[in-house]
């Protein structure tokens, strides 16, 4: 293996982003049977992690643990049992924890090529929020041509690809966002909501009086139950996150669980409507080779929206690993657009 050092950032507790811990020189991990050392090129920060160091991640592990849910880079060195061809190819994972150091252990069934002509950086913005449009979009509302969703955040990491994905497909979006979005979304061929002024459901009512075909909702808490109330008979509610509650004491499962109990009953009830919870990683405990096959499809359809123009990358900052601190704080600050990501 190479003698150059691992560099990895720890998230020792819960801390402000100045807490995080740099550490040096340490041994290059060497990949086990079926895994491979993937040399890190990019690796983001997402809402996850603002959430991890608050100690608000329904399951993250234990204090301390190296943060970074996803990242692209190239393979340096194959374990036993992986395929002749590996090293030297560049690729992406989604880890959910341990993305933030340069050099990372991954089950090789685990990565997926990045193609030719996608560079790392853009690559990287389009992994976790990538896969989690897509399945969001395609698997759980199973949208068409000419429907109408709602999409809250759309100027968001994950909003701002499924917008695109959705417009791609011939649907159209209302989007909630702040004011320094609209432009951008507009380009897009989005109508843009600003969330922070007056009443938002009945902006987007008076929009879409007979309702929606969906909604996509990142902010759970209480106002899960409006977004439910914008669909139309036959709508589907897809929430996928607490957003709302990041800053609350007390229990971190308490939101989730609080969310799969609305749509649990929600489900239950007699009406044409149907919500999700989505957890991107649904299944892989039971179904592994499933989850595999399904998360490498959809991440290479993703890639292709993006070497088609479907998509359009926003790195809003890249920042070196040793500057994670400030690349979080920045990604919390609200006034970047796009995804901050950490390089070597």
């Amino acid at each position: 293996m190479s003698t150059e050092g691992l560099i990895e950032v720890v998230l020792p507790g819960t801390v402000e982003p100045e807490g995080l811990q740099i550490r040096r020189g340490g041994t290059v991990p060497t990949p086990g049977r079926g895994q491979v050392v993937v040399r890190m090129e990019a690796t983001g920060v997402s809402f996850a992690e603002q959430q991890m160091r608050r100690g608000r991640y329904y399951d993250q592990p234990p204090f301390p643990f190296v943060p970074g849910y996803d990242l692209v880079g190239t393979v340096a060195e194959a374990g036993e049992g992986v395929e002749a061809g590996f090293v030297g190819r560049r690729v992406a994972a989604l880890v959910k924890v341990g993305g933030w150091a340069s050099h990372v252990v991954v089950d090789a069934a685990d990565v997926v090529e990045v193609p030719a002509g996608i560079g790392a950086a853009e690559a990287e913005t389009v992994v976790v929020n990538g896969i989690t449009a897509w399945q969001m979009l395609h698997r759980k509302a199973r949208v068409r041509a000419g429907q109408t969703i709602v999409v809250l955040g759309a100027g968001g990491g994950v909003g701002w690809v499924l917008v695109q994905l959705a417009r791609a497909a011939g649907v159209q979006v209302i989007g909630t966002a702040s004011t320094r979005h609209h432009d951008a979304l507009r380009e897009q061929g989005v109508t843009p909501v600003d969330y922070r002024t007056g009443d938002v459901a009945a902006r987007i009512r008076a929009l879409a009086p007979g309702g929606v075909d969906a909604v996509f909702d990142h902010v759970g808490g209480s106002g899960i139950v409006g977004s439910w109330r914008l669909l139309a008979p036959g709508g589907t509610l897809v929430s996928y996150g607490s957003a709302a509650t990041r800053d609350d004491q007390g229990s971190k499962q308490t939101p989730v669980l609080k969310l799969l109990g609305r749509v649990w009953l929600w489900n239950a009830l007699p009406n044409r409507r149907r919500a999700y919870f989505y957890n991107i990683w649904a299944g892989r405990a039971l179904a592994k080779n499933a989850f595999r096959a399904r998360l490498r499809a959809d991440l290479t359809k993703v890639f292709d929206a993006l070497m088609s123009g479907d998509i359009t990358p926003r790195v809003a900052a890249e920042l070196p690993l040793d500057r994670a601190a400030e690349a979080l704080r920045l990604a919390e600050s609200g006034t970047v657009t796009g995804k901050v990501v950490l390089t070597p």
